[in-house]
């Protein structure tokens, strides 16, 4: 079995694991809410909900060059994939490992993965410039949990780290360490969440494929 076949095999077991529909804390890495959704739910991206700010600085851009599905319930999970990584990117440049942004869009696994990737920038010191790239969608219905897994290659030859006390950017050659797929389990609305939320991250590095 493949690591994508295998991730999906578990995302749709995390999908149909739990049971309720309130929302876990991030710490809480098997929050998945029971039962399908019906389909108005699924299809909603939640256009009456208030959204937090995912605005970067002027020095950053998230690059996303990806097909619009045809189905609604697979466009809504992707645009809410997009706010995540968005969020991620906000969380990092704004130096905050509890930005409301990313907690906003994800759920269990997925919030604890932002938290720690944010984390690491700040004790480090570092936060992000030049240009973040995703590209190659594809949708994937996972069981009949009513979840979605979104797959998306990203390139990172012209995304960089700036120190935050010099602003000296650390340029690195480009290498096939820039490219990754992201594999994102997105769980529809049910109960009080509104929207699409990033239940589960994995990140494939060195992916041949990606390469541009």
């Amino acid at each position: 079995m493949t690591t994508a076949a295998a991730f999906t095999a578990t995302a749709a077991l995390l999908l149909t694991a739990c049971g309720g529909g309130e929302e876990p804390s991030p710490e809480d890495i098997k929050g998945a809410g029971g039962g399908s959704p019906s389909a108005s739910a699924s299809a909603s991206g939640g256009a009456d909900v208030k959204r937090p700010d995912v605005s970067l600085p002027s020095d950053l851009k998230v690059d996303f060059d990806l097909a619009q599905p045809s189905e609604d319930s697979h466009a809504a999970a992707l645009d809410n994939a997009k706010n995540y990584i968005l969020a991620l990117n906000h969380g990092i440049t704004a130096q905050a490992p509890e930005d409301p942004a990313y907690r906003f869009y994800s759920l269990g696994n997925a919030a604890k993965y932002a938290r720690t990737q944010i984390q690491a920038w700040v004790d480090d010191e570092w936060t992000a410039t030049g240009t973040d790239s995703y590209y190659k969608s594809r949708t994937d219905d996972v069981g009949e949990s009513g979840g979605v897994l979104v797959t998306m290659c990203r390139d990172q030859s012209k995304f960089f780290g700036k120190n935050v006390k010099t602003e000296k950017v650390k340029h690195t050659e480009p290498s096939l360490n820039d490219y990754q797929e992201f594999r994102l389990l997105m769980k529809p609305p049910q109960a009080s969440q509104k929207i699409w939320k990033v239940l589960q991250v994995e990140v494939e590095g060195r992916v041949k494929e990606c390469r541009r």
